[in-house]
């Protein structure tokens, strides 16, 4: 699951990417509201936790701006403020959660996991493609002869693969979204994860398969 993360306090910002990164999250950290917005316009996050006071741009216009645009993407507002009109406020202007500094770690990720499960209820928690399927919720593939828990990484690929079949992905759109753009890993570790990924396929006993289009990227077809 990636996320986004606005905060504008360089040390807290770096315990909060540690901290997400430890808990299986792709994160990209921004500190000012513009570059918030910017981030968040590429439609690939899955969440995003705003500070309200920030330079450019403060995280409520972030907010209005992205939710008048379309986006329902699960917005955790944090801020030093505690007056109810505050939280009313930010509430109101579409956060789906509101988090009082300084909080407690494991709240934040209480809050995250709260967030994040709720958009997912609202869709299928069970992604189907052939004789496989892939359970969002707890990470398990199964197909007719087993099943396996995915690492995070291969169900961020699986998942990618499965909501868009027969669509090619390019490594450069699978490192965006699952590693993040300012990601120093080689491309060569979006091939390294699908071949787990094939390996895995293969011992379900599925009829799907994950096929290279060289050069372009990959995708995922029934065989």
């Amino acid at each position: 699951m990636r996320l986004l993360l606005a905060e504008d306090e360089d040390e807290l910002s770096r315990a909060l990417v540690t901290l997400l990164k430890r808990n299986n999250y792709s994160v990209d950290a921004v500190s000012n509201g513009q570059d918030a917005l910017d981030y968040l316009e590429t439609g690939v996050y899955d969440g995003a936790i705003l500070d309200i006071m920030m330079p450019q741009m403060d995280g409520i216009t972030v907010l209005k701006k992205i939710r008048a645009s379309g986006s329902s993407v699960p917005v955790l507002l944090l801020t030093a403020r505690a007056e109810i009109d505050d939280r009313v406020l930010g509430l109101d202007a579409g956060a789906d959660d509101y988090l009082t500094k300084p909080f407690a770690m494991k709240e934040l990720l209480a809050r995250i996991r709260a967030m994040t499960r709720r958009r997912s209820d609202t869709t299928n928690n069970l992604l189907t493609f052939g004789n496989v399927t892939l359970d969002r919720a707890s990470y398990q593939l199964s197909g007719p002869n087993t099943s396996f828990k995915l690492s995070g990484k291969e169900f961020q690929m699986l998942e990618l693969l499965m909501i868009n079949p027969g669509q090619v992905i390019s490594a450069e759109q699978f490192m965006e979204k699952i590693w993040g753009f300012d990601s120093e890993t080689e491309n060569n570790v979006v091939w390294v994860y699908l071949s787990y990924l094939r390996k895995k396929l293969s011992s379900l006993g599925a009829d799907i398969a994950i096929k290279a289009v060289r050069g372009v990227g990959y995708s995922i077809e029934k065989t």
